[in-house]
């Protein structure tokens, strides 16, 4: 299975557009979105393009309650979890939150096949030694809006657990 790893849109719907429809150019089945969303309405446009979006918001709280709504009425396109998110994918085992720290330290549980996370705007891959004598990937897509560095997603394929980075053109 592909998917679309997302983080810090920052109320920037076109630029998330652009990455989702990319991503679903190339066959992925869902989304991934890191946080700082800020606005629910952020997502609207994504959300039109039919693959389904598991977000958290970040620090940049914007309107839980709206996303909360907007996921109960999305007719399971929105899965909001809020802060952070568990849940399983394709036979993997996925956590997503916001801060970095957050990330590396579920990472280092073994409890997680994936860990996800944003904040920071710099993309990157690693592969994160965790107590069960393995490792974890642990991913930060950058910012799809491109604040402050080049606007960058990642494409993931779970099968193979490979993933790219790629910039918005």
């Amino acid at each position: 299975m592909k998917i679309c790893i997302v983080s810090d849109s920052h109320d920037r719907a076109p630029a998330l557009v652009a990455a989702v429809a990319s991503a679903k150019m190339e066959g992925a089945e869902a989304v991934l979105h890191c946080g700082d969303i800020i606005g629910a309405n952020t997502l609207r446009a994504a959300m039109e393009l039919d693959v389904p979006l598991h977000v958290v918001h970040g620090n940049n709280l914007g309107d839980p309650l709206a996303l909360a709504h907007l996921g109960a009425t999305s007719g399971g396109l929105l899965h909001y979890y809020g802060a952070d998110a568990r849940f399983d994918l394709a036979g993997r085992r996925i956590f997503v939150t916001h801060l970095p720290e957050h990330g590396r330290a579920h990472a280092c549980t073994g409890d997680f096949d994936l860990v996800c996370c944003g904040h920071t705007h710099e993309a990157m891959v690693s592969e994160q030694a965790n107590i069960a004598g393995g490792k974890t990937w642990l991913l930060n897509p950058g910012t799809v809006a491109g604040i402050g560095a080049p606007a960058t997603w990642m494409l993931a394929d779970l099968a193979g657990m490979r993933f790219e980075i790629r910039r918005l053109a």
